[in-house]
């Protein structure tokens, strides 16, 4: 549904559901704030003369989307979109909810990275960890946390899974005791595609850069908006 579909025209006017945009409805009574609401017969969904927040549109989820791919900050994506940050922020949460993690090929070389950043201050370090496919350059799993083997094991097992032919890192002692050694290598110029893909993340989400006034203040947000630049 377009914009214009919906904020330029009232129900009213036109007579036509901004469903399913047949002119099959009828008044139905008026809402608690005293605006006409309507029934369409066809679709049955009921939907009113005009809406006070943009957040109703059906196109604010991809915008949001959109926006976040492109490294466009909270409140900033607020101001464009002229809804409240709050609403941005639960959002992204739900978008990031209904994304559901890639299935990874088998028999496949991967390289894994981590990348360094912070949650609210500079005290508070943590680490991203993710996995990239060498052929399609595509992150296939990816997990935030402390520089731990719990957190590393959560990419490197999942990739274990999928039976690989390689597993490329860099020379970290944590991945020698985590990775079979019959895939495991470790060797100059392995990992430079990931690395790559570390200065394109930095460059497009400002909340990774490494000298900026931007951040992340919870780990629930940055999960959600590393999820859907990776997969939305």
């Amino acid at each position: 549904m377009k914009k214009s579909d919906t904020t330029c025209f009232k129900i009213s006017d036109i007579g036509i559901c901004p469903h399913c945009k047949s002119n099959q409805i009828i008044k139905n009574g008026f809402t608690k704030n005293r605006k006409q609401q309507f029934y369409c017969k066809s679709c049955k969904t009921r939907s009113i003369d005009f809406y006070s927040n943009n957040a109703y549109c059906k196109y604010i989820n991809s915008s949001i989307i959109r926006l976040t791919k492109e490294g466009v900050g909270i409140r900033s994506t607020a101001r464009i979109l002229n809804i409240s940050p709050t609403t941005v922020l639960r959002r992204i949460i739900l978008i990031a909810k209904a994304i559901k993690s890639p299935s990874i090929s088998m028999g496949k070389i991967y390289e894994v990275d981590e990348m360094r950043s912070f949650i609210s201050n500079k005290s508070r370090p943590i680490w991203i960890v993710y996995a990239l496919q060498r052929k399609t350059k595509k992150v296939v799993s990816f997990a935030i946390g402390k520089r731990t083997l719990r957190t590393l094991g959560t990419v490197i097992n999942t990739l274990q899974l999928s039976k690989p032919k390689r597993i490329y890192t860099d020379g970290l002692r944590h991945y020698k005791s985590l990775t079979e050694k019959t895939i495991h290598c470790v060797k100059r110029y392995g990992t430079n595609q990931i690395e790559r893909n570390n200065l394109t993340l930095r460059n497009n989400l400002k909340r990774l850069n490494r000298k900026t006034i931007c951040y992340s203040k919870s780990y629930s947000v940055l999960l959600c908006v590393l999820k859907i630049y990776f997969w939305g």
